[in-house]
Order: C-alpha cells, then sequence, then structure tokens
C-alpha cells in the first residue's frame, strides 16, 4: 500500500497539542553530540544532545546562545597545539613568532594542514597564559564543557629555538639534536610528551577555578586520536598521562576514516584495513578510560579531511567505522560527525577517484544524508542493558605504551608498527576482540581483572617505570597467561633509563621483566613456564617480523592456543564479531581468516539502519568484507506489542500510544529526508503529518511496519497514525 497523505481533520487537533512542545531532554543529557565552527543553521539542525561549538571570536556568544535557544546543551572546542591565534603569532611587521612553532632539522616550520598562518605550537608558557585567556568567554559563557583538542607534537619537530630552552629547563643539561642518537629522540619525546601535559593541567585548573568562581561546573575533556594513530602518523601526545590531570573529565576518541584507513601489514601484505583498524584504535581508547571511570565519546565521520575521495568512498568507510566503535559496549556516548556544514552543505565527487577522470563535485547524495541521520539517531539510544556478545573469548590483549610515540623519529626501528600489528592482526582476524591493553594503566586498581592472555613486546615501545613489572607480575601470580614476544634487539633498550641504571650497565627493560618471572633468556620460556598460578611464555622473534607471513601469524595464534588452554578458555575461531545492543545488531564479516565457510547468516526479522529505504529482511547474509547495523523487530524492550518508531532519519521525541493510534514528533536538518519505519499491530486507515507537507507511507504486512517519508524540518513534525 502506498499512500499520498496530508493533515486530516483527527490528526490536527492531535498533532497541535504537540507541536508546542519543545524537546526538553537534550539539557540534561550528553550522550551524543557534535562540534561546528558554524553557526546554527536549520540545515544542521542534527538533533544531538550537545553543540560544541568551535573557536572563540566576537561571534562565539552568540553562536553558543543560539544554540541553546534551539534546545542543545553546549560546550566549547578548541585545538591546544594550534589554531587561529594570531593575536598571540602573530608579529606586528606581519611575520610569525617562528621561534615557537614547532621546527624540523631543516628549518622549515610545521604547519596545521596548508596554513601558511597556523602552525603546531611549543607550549611555551607564554603560550598557555594567552590560551588561558582566549578561552575566557567560553568560560564566563558558562558552557557545559571546554574540550582541548589535539595536543600534538611532530617526532620530526624538535629544532626550534624556544624547544631548545623547554629542554635545558627539563633536562638541566644542552639540548641535542632529536636525530644525534636512539637517547636524544626518545629524550626529545619524552619532554614533547610532558610539555602537552603540564599545559593541558594548567589549563584545566585555570576553567575549573574561573568556573567555580562563577558558581558553575565545567567539565575538561580532551579529544585525541588514538595512540596507535599517533605512532603510525609520528605525533607524541600525553594520551593516558592526561589521566594524571585531577581535572580531566574524559576524552574524545578521534577516530574516523582519515586514521583508521592509514595501511598495515597482515602476512606480508600491505593495505588499508579500515574496519579491523578502527576497531583497534577505539578498542585503546575505551580500555585506556576503563579503570578510571572518566567519560569518552567515540568519534566517527561520514567524511574526512582528505577533500579529494568520493562519496561512495566515504559511505563504505563510514560504515566500517561506525560498526567497529559500536562493537565496544562500554562505550554509550559518541560524538556522531564533526563539521556538519562539510557534510551536508559540501561537495564531493560521486563514485570512486579512478572512474572520475576531471569529474565534477556534488553535494551529498539524499540516500546516503539519510542513512547518516538513521545512524545518528540510533546512536542516542546505545545505553541499552541488554548486551549479548557473539565473538571468541574476551579478556586477550596486547600491552601498549604511551612511549610507542617516543621512537618514531626518522622513522622509527618498527617503520610499519609491525610490534603491535603483528600481534594484535592475526587474532582480531579470527574473530577475537583482542583489546590493545595500556600499560600505564597497569597500576590502577582493577585494570587487569578482566585480562586473562595479554601479549607484551618491548620492540618499539619501553616501561616508564619498574613497578609496571612488578603489576605484571602480580597478575601473572594470580592466573594470567603472559606471553612476551620480543629479540631484545632494539638500540633504544641502550638509553638512559631506570632498566639501565641510567646508563651504569648493559641491562634492558626486557631483562629486568624476564628477571622477575626468574628466567634468564627468552629460549628459557619458550614451552611456557608456572610462575604462582599463572604462566608465562615467550618467543625469541620481533613482532615486526612476523607479519609479513602466514607462518608469523600462526606463530602468534600458536601461544594465544597455549595461553588459552592455561586460562581454560577455548580457541574456537571465527570469521565475524557481534553485538546486540538491546534491539541493535551490530556484525562485521571478517575477510582474510583463512576459515570455510566465512561470514554469518543472522536469524530473525530485521531492519537494515545502512538503507535509506529501510527494508525488511529475514535472515540477511553478511558476507566477509561487509558489516551491517540493524535492528531487531524481536527484541525491543518496550515490547513486540507497542506500537513504536524502529528507526528515523531524525531525532524522535514523545511517541504516544492511544486507543487506535499513534503519533511521534520527529526534527531533522533542512534539505534532507526522513525515512521512518514504524510498528503498528495494523495497517493504518489514516496517516497525517503536521505541518502540512507531502508524506509517503508503505505498509509491510509481514513485519507489521509501516514506512514513512516526508522532508525533515527544523521544527517539531508530528505524524499520526490511526487504525
Amino acid at each position: 500500500m502506498l499512500l499520498t497523505c496530508c493533515l486530516s481533520g483527527v490528526g490536527l487537533f492531535m498533532a497541535q497539542a504537540i507541536l508546542s512542545e519543545a524537546p526538553a531532554d537534550a539539557e540534561e543529557r550528553e550522550l551524543t553530540c557534535f562540534q561546528s565552527a558554524a553557526p546554527y543553521s536549520p540545515a544542521l539542525d542534527i538533533r544531538s544532545d550537545m553543540a560544541i561549538v568551535y573557536g572563540v571570536d566576537a561571534s562565539f556568544p552568540e553562536r553558543v546562545a543560539e544554540w541553546k535557544r534551539q534546545g542543545y546543551a553546549a560546550g566549547m572546542m578548541t585545538g591546544i597545539s594550534w589554531g587561529g591565534y594570531d593575536a598571540y603569532y602573530q608579529l606586528p611587521d606581519g611575520s610569525l613568532k617562528a621561534d615557537e612553532i614547532q621546527t624540523r632539522k631543516d628549518g622549515s616550520l610545521l604547519m596545521h594542514g596548508n596554513s601558511a598562518t597556523v602552525g603546531y605550537n611549543v607550549p611555551s608558557p607564554e603560550y598557555v597564559e594567552f590560551i588561558k585567556s582566549h578561552i575566557d568567554p567560553a568560560i564566563d559563557a558558562k558552557v557545559r564543557a571546554i574540550f582541548l583538542e589535539e595536543p600534538e607534537f611532530w617526532a620530526d619537530a624538535g629544532w626550534s629555538a624556544s624547544f631548545k630552552r623547554e629542554w635545558e629547563r627539563f633536562y638541566g643539561e644542552p639540548w641535542q639534536a632529536p636525530d644525534s642518537s636512539p637517547e636524544a629522540q626518545y629524550r626529545a619525546s619524552r619532554l614533547k610528551y610532558e610539555l602537552y601535559f603540564n599545559a593541558l593541567r594548567e589549563v584545566m585548573g585555570h576553567i575549573k577555578t574561573r568556573a567555580a568562581d562563577l558558581g558553575v561546573e565545567i567539565e575538561c575533556h580532551v579529544p585525541t586520536h588514538s595512540l596507535i594513530n599517533y605512532a603510525q602518523w609520528r605525533i607524541v601526545s600525553p594520551e593516558s598521562h592526561l589521566i594524571d590531570i585531577p581535572h580531566l573529565d574524559g576524552y574524545i576518541a578521534q577516530v574516523w576514516t582519515g586514521t583508521a584507513r592509514t595501511p598495515n601489514e597482515y602476512k606480508g601484505v600491505r593495505k588499508e584495513r579500515t574496519f579491523e583498524t578502527a576497531f583497534l584504535e577505539y578498542g585503546q581508547m575505551a580500555s585506556m578510560v576503563r579503570p578510571t571511570g572518566k567519560k569518552v565519546w567515540f568519534l566517527a565521520d561520514p567524511v574526512e579531511d582528505n577533500p579529494n575521495r568520493s562519496w561512495a568512498d566515504y559511505k563504505r568507510n563510514y560504515e566500517c567505522t561506525v560498526v567497529a566503535s559500536l562493537l565496544w559496549p562500554e562505550v554509550d556516548r559518541f560524538e556522531v560527525m564533526p563539521w556538519p556544514d562539510r557534510i551536508f552543505q559540501g561537495s564531493y565527487v560521486a563514485t570512486d577517484m579512478d572512474d572520475q577522470v576531471g569529474g565534477g563535485r556534488v553535494g551529498i547524495p539524499e540516500d546516503y544524508a539519510t542513512q547518516i541521520l538513521l545512524v545518528i539517531n540510533a546512536l542516542n539510544e546505545m545505553r541499552q542493558a541488554d548486551i549479548q556478545r557473539d565473538m571468541g573469548p574476551t579478556g586477550i590483549g596486547v600491552i601498549v605504551s604511551d612511549t610507542m610515540m617516543f621512537q618514531r623519529g626518522g622513522g622509527g626501528v618498527d617503520p610499519t608498527l609491525g610490534g603491535f600489528f603483528g600481534l594484535a592482526l592475526p587474532l582480531l582476524k579470527k574473530g577475537i576482540p583482542v583489546e590493545p591493553v595500556q600499560l600505564e594503566n597497569v597500576l590502577q586498581d582493577g585494570a587487569l581483572d578482566a585480562s586473562r592472555v595479554l601479549f607484551l613486546t618491548y620492540e618499539h615501545q619501553k616501561p616508564l617505570r619498574p613497578d609496571y613489572h612488578e603489576a605484571l607480575a602480580a597478575w601473572v601470580r594470580q592466573g594470567g597467561a603472559l606471553v612476551i614476544v620480543d629479540a631484545n634487539d632494539d638500540p633504544y633498550h641502550g638509553i638512559r633509563e631506570w632498566w639501565n641504571d641510567q646508563g651504569a650497565n648493559n641491562r634492558t627493560a626486557l631483562d629486568d621483566l624476564l628477571e622477575r618471572f626468574g628466567l634468564d633468556s627468552m629460549a628459557a620460556g619458550k614451552e611456557g613456564i608456572p610462575f604462582g598460578d599463572g604462566l608465562v611464555l615467550t618467543l625469541d622473534r620481533m613482532p615486526g617480523e612476523l607479519q609479513r607471513s602466514s607462518e608469523g601469524a600462526e606463530a602468534v595464534l600458536a601461544l594465544l592456543r597455549k595461553g588459552l588452554e592455561h586460562a581454560d578458555l577455548p580457541y574456537a575461531p571465527q570469521s565475524h564479531l557481534l553485538l546486540r545492543r538491546g534491539p541493535y545488531v551490530i556484525a562485521a564479516a571478517l575477510d582474510e581468516t583463512d576459515l570455510p565457510d566465512a561470514g554469518i547468516t543472522l536469524k530473525g526479522r530485521f531492519i537494515n539502519l545502512f538503507d535509506h529505504t529501510l527494508p525488511y529482511q529475514t535472515e540477511p547474509r553478511v558476507e566477509p568484507d561487509q558489516r551491517v547495523m540493524l535492528y531487531d523487530l524481536d527484541r525491543d524492550p518496550r515490547g513486540a506489542d507497542t506500537p513504536r518508531v524502529a528507526a528515523a532519519a531524525a531525532r524522535v521525541y514523545q511517541e504516544e500510544a492511544g486507543d487506535g493510534s499513534f503519533r511521534y514528533t520527529s526534527r531533522g536538518p533542512a534539505g534532507t529526508q526522513c525515512s521512518a519505519r514504524v510498528i503498528l499491530p495494523a495497517a493504518p486507515r489514516d496517516v497525517a503529518i503536521s505541518p502540512e507537507m507531502p508524506v509517503e507511507t508503505a505498509w509491510d504486512a509481514e513485519s507489521g511496519t509501516l514506512l514513512v517519508r516526508h522532508e525533515n524540518r527544523a521544527e517539531p513534525v508530528t505524524v499520526t497514525c490511526t487504525w
């Protein structure tokens, strides 16, 4: 049945009663957010809980006020390592204060993107004071939270006059060129790490103090790339160290297509693996935050910073990142997109670039815009009590340290980050939800309680403190299985550090760890040695070598099987990862698994949220390298017989069922189309909409659902169904 309906008389009264009711829950919620430098516009009215207003300028107070008037909670975001800070960097003669911009060996300045005026700064004390004064208007506007994004110091930097001064202040000795030795590179990176830690500690302290003087509380958060991506891109950032700042309230995990498509190597094949990389990036951020109780939002971007991709490319990779983010059930906060104006008002090539020789640019396809809105409305509902996993065993991890970023100058000794991917990808490709476990967190209470088998290498990272080893030994003694994969052949072992008594001997960090277990070499533990109730396994190989062959991947899996046997966990490889969050089903079928019958067939009745037409599907098949996001018609906690909106490409409010009728209100960005799938007990005899506009409906008797399609409005739109 296909109907084109307008407002009926009975629907008019019911709809008018709702129109006067503004959505009231956003000011109390902050589960979803987006960032925008643009002023409020009906075309950007995506109805997440919080609008994070980007940048502080003369227009800032009005931008904040208008987003609030439209029913949003309001935050503020600005860069901590870069930004439009001409008032600080621009000298009277028009030149830049170049000595405070991160500088390469050849004297070139590290600028942000293609900018000639915005550089990556060295956070000097003077710069920190400038940032404090710069954000005061946001504090005075009493925003909900302040987000200080991307504390980034490039590994290739370290030659500016300002950095040399900070070296002498921090180390109490003359500056050394970072490329002069592994030790100089490590020490330069350690300084970069501490500089941004100290800068953020100072600025957050200022925010909290000034807010308290105004009688309000303002949260402090840091949007940051994952540790994995920063190590890949050769950037140093404080990452887990920020947890040591008392005023830190949380993070935004800036994982998106642009980070996750960075190629990695598996079984000798180097290529983009957007889903797998995103899964590991999100996992690192979730693991880092978990023991602390801090908040974390997961970001996904329907496009990316590179404007020369196609809409088809953006869509494919967006689905990879959204599914990867949703497979971590403990996280239910999401930054649903950055920069909605570049998504809904941007222009990109229509199809993949190799088909676009001289092709023109077009605005977002209507079907993709609808799909994005379907996804972000579902993200508003991801705080679900009923969580069910269909994956391999949990509690399997690869230990990562912030010092991964310290060995990246000049490409580092592990340029493909094989020390991580060489251990993680063989596990993930067998359907095991392997988790990057933060070494710096092992001293937190309960940080390792859920871990059963952990892999560790010092090929590309080092322990900052000896008590990390004490904590690992205690965990093994209590029953954990630790798998150490390392050839003890990393030039960074020789830097002056605690494990060699500041250079007084030739001991390595790995030597210290082995000695904790009574081992005098890696060979001594190759068959596994008991330690208390636990087990230590060793493999005298560099993980970076293991990623180059099938044999290397199998060597990792052989160690895993021994660890699982000790932990009394099954080794049952599968070719998919699946998670149920209440009625939402998120699944990814893996490729490169070498398993028969790869993929998965889902049993049940579903609505496909990645299709703008919201088709009804039974037993959908997910093939290798495909991902789905579905709504299960039989698992909604409101009950199978309750009329409700199962999915909508708009924010849905005020669902009300009466005797023979059901109505709901939706709101979404102007210029887009709303598709909604409504569950009803019978075919409707009338569908009314207010304000009056064309509406298409189609009843599906098999699923008991009504498809409703109409244009979105940046105002309440009420749909009333009568049967």
